[in-house]
């Protein structure tokens, strides 16, 4: 009795939670509580205009993040991903239904992208990230041609992400719908650094069908500060 009060009390403490903080799974009498958290977004609506206008920000956030965020604890609450980290859900990807691989993609996917925009974004890259783009690709300028280009080409919906591979290399690559290099299902995987969302509803209300123009703009709002610190981490 003791043991099942316990229990009760343990899921009734997470319970008000669970919609936007985190997920509580039951195993048996086991608890396991996974932090599947929906992040405020980490600045203002209209912090990144002129670049991306405030309503697109606040429709893209506040209905589509916040959508693929509560489909996928929706759908993930009586799986085998329970109690997993989204990392560990990708890298067995295909063991899991496109419920999952499209919600779990979504909801992370976009996390990373508003990660990697900043009101103070633009300019260039520094030191080590500077050095390792100019090695791999040539150039600055010859990196933002390929990665614009992995996005303008992007048929359909999808992003163009810059990621390392497990030799410690960039590369850049594009990925259909909520893809993501974490993902074992992907042709080329890696620990992506920078992503730029080239589904419609990223871009469609201030630029409508100009693609290129939206991939252009988008690099007065990167965040090379983040992205150099995703690129430590994923070289170290």
């Amino acid at each position: 009795m003791k043991k099942f009060l316990t229990v009760m009390l343990t899921l009734l403490m997470y319970s008000s939670y669970a919609q936007d903080a985190q997920v509580v799974a039951k195993v048996g009498v086991k608890v396991v509580e996974q932090a599947y958290v929906f992040a405020p977004l980490p600045y203002a609506y209209d912090a990144l205009e002129p670049h991306i206008d405030k309503q697109t920000m606040e429709i893209h956030y506040d209905r589509h993040h916040r959508a693929y965020y509560n489909n996928f604890v929706k759908a993930n609450f009586d799986t085998k991903g329970n109690g997993m980290t989204l990392e560990q859900i990708f890298d067995n990807m295909d063991a899991f239904p496109d419920v999952i691989r499209n919600n779990a993609g979504g909801y992370y996917n976009h996390e990373f992208f508003w990660s990697v925009m900043s009101p103070n974004g633009g300019g260039k890259p520094v030191g080590r990230l500077d050095e390792a783009i100019t090695e791999t690709f040539g150039s600055f300028e010859d990196f933002k041609k390929l990665f614009e280009s992995a996005g303008v080409s992007r048929f359909g919906s999808g992003w163009a992400w810059l990621s390392v591979n497990s030799d410690g290399k960039l590369f850049i690559s594009s990925t259909a719908n909520q893809d993501n290099p974490l993902m074992n299902v992907v042709e080329e995987r890696g620990k992506p650094i920078l992503a730029v969302d080239v589904w419609e509803h990223a871009y469609y209300l201030k630029y409508q069908n100009k693609r290129g123009t939206y991939l252009s703009a988008f690099w007065n709002v990167v965040n090379w500060e983040e992205v150099a610190r995703r690129y430590m981490e994923a070289t170290q």
